[in-house]
């Protein structure tokens, strides 16, 4: 099946919205539809490569051409998720699904009570209801899902999950459209409780993620099981660990900050490293809040500077110094002893000129402390050793 006839190519420029792509075809600016609401941070960098369709003259939107796919590291990754479908309808009829082999497909876009799942499949007699999700999210060789929050998608497992105690057969498919994924997990440094939920229901509906190759100009190639290391996500996915908090300062102020006396701070955009032993969605809620008393040093400057983002890093595992180690190397310039108080390091707020997530530095820094670092453990054989470390191992080395 030719998924998309006659691709072209453009360069990214910005992203204005969540469906929507500014870039250059042919050096000609063009805006161009995005059928993808994930985030994306670690795709979109200003020239990375697009592949795009054309609309014909029967199109009614307002985009002459939709974006349908990206290059990371000269690898296209497929990001239509309208098309996800049809590449999961390919790979059950063709028999690629571990535990669907022989199935046969008897409708898709099937309605049940309040929600509706992809397929409808018959096997050997029993009737399965299959759920697929698109993946884009990927590490080195860790693919996770999802990129934000889906409180949709937790209902479909919750769904599924009641349909299985019901008597009738369940599955869901992660489809990962990067061809180096070699395990999967769900994305619990941002949606903890979708993650938690995957967690319950895996006894009770078949979870299979599945590694899809796209070719240049986006013909399919290779498919194959990613292994899902179930004790890893067990011991990883509590809310607990390290975040960092970005804000927005919109001109130079000079503030006074408990004993750090009186700070000059020049606009821009600063990245703050905490920790939090329990309760770390509490944590990141306050930082975010006004509303508060002064305590730490990051309430002063959140008291006069715009919340950008929050990013967890959960882990088993004391990460904060780690992280601003790290930090402190792609950073602009950092605020002596902010933060630090009760630890040696030079200090744990830093500054940079442009925002931090869309600068590739920041985004694979990002990558190594939710993903990267975890993989030298996900392996079968090494599993065990993770699992009995208490301080899982020498995993924090700061990223090159």
């Amino acid at each position: 099946m030719n998924f998309f006839p006659a691709v072209k190519k453009g360069l990214f420029v910005a992203r204005p919205n969540r469906f929507i792509v500014e870039c250059t075809v042919n050096s000609r600016p063009i805006r161009a539809y995005l059928p993808n609401p994930g985030r994306l941070w670690e795709l979109f960098f200003p020239g990375s490569l697009l592949y795009l369709i054309k609309h014909d003259a029967s199109y009614e939107g307002t985009t002459d051409y939709t974006v349908v796919g990206v290059e990371r590291d000269g690898i296209p990754i497929m990001l239509h998720t309208h098309v996800n479908n049809l590449v999961a309808r390919q790979l059950i009829e063709e028999g690629n699904i571990p535990g669907l082999e022989g199935a046969t497909i008897i409708r898709p876009e099937v309605a049940i009570g309040r929600s509706r799942f992809d397929f409808l499949v018959n096997r050997k007699g029993r009737e399965i209801i299959v759920e697929v999700k698109s993946c884009t999210l990927a590490g080195n060789s860790l693919a996770m899902f999802p990129d934000a929050i889906t409180a949709r998608g937790r209902k479909h497992l919750l769904e599924l999950a009641r349909l299985a105690e019901e008597g009738t057969e369940a599955a869901v498919i992660f489809l990962v459209h990067w061809p180096r994924a070699r395990y999967f997990m769900p994305e619990y440094h941002t949606d903890l409780e979708f993650s938690k939920t995957l967690l319950a229901v895996k006894d009770r509906i078949s979870v299979k993620a599945m590694s899809v190759e796209w070719k240049k100009g986006l013909s399919l190639g290779k498919v194959q099981e990613l292994v899902i290391p179930w004790k890893v996500i067990e011991k990883e996915a509590h809310d607990r660990g390290s975040y960092i908090i970005i804000l927005r300062l919109k001109r130079d102020r000079r503030l006074t900050i408990g004993g750090l006396g009186a700070v000059k701070v020049r606009k821009g955009y600063y990245l703050y490293v905490g920790s939090a032993k329990a309760n770390l969605t509490k944590r990141v809620e306050r930082h975010q809040s006004l509303r508060k008393k002064l305590f730490w040093h990051i309430d002063h400057l959140r008291a006069v500077a715009d919340f950008h983002a929050a990013l967890p890093i959960r882990a088993s595992e004391d990460l904060e110094c780690d992280i601003a180690s790290a930090l402190g190397k792609i950073a602009g310039w950092h605020v002596p002893r902010f933060g630090s108080s009760d630890c040696s390091c030079d200090s744990h707020l830093f500054g940079m000129a442009e925002d931090p997530v869309h600068d590739p530095s920041f985004i694979k820094l990002l990558q190594y402390f939710r993903m990267d670092r975890l993989e030298p453990f996900l392996r079968p054989d090494r599993v065990s050793q993770f699992i009995k470390s208490p301080d899982s191992g020498n995993l924090s080395s700061p990223v090159k």
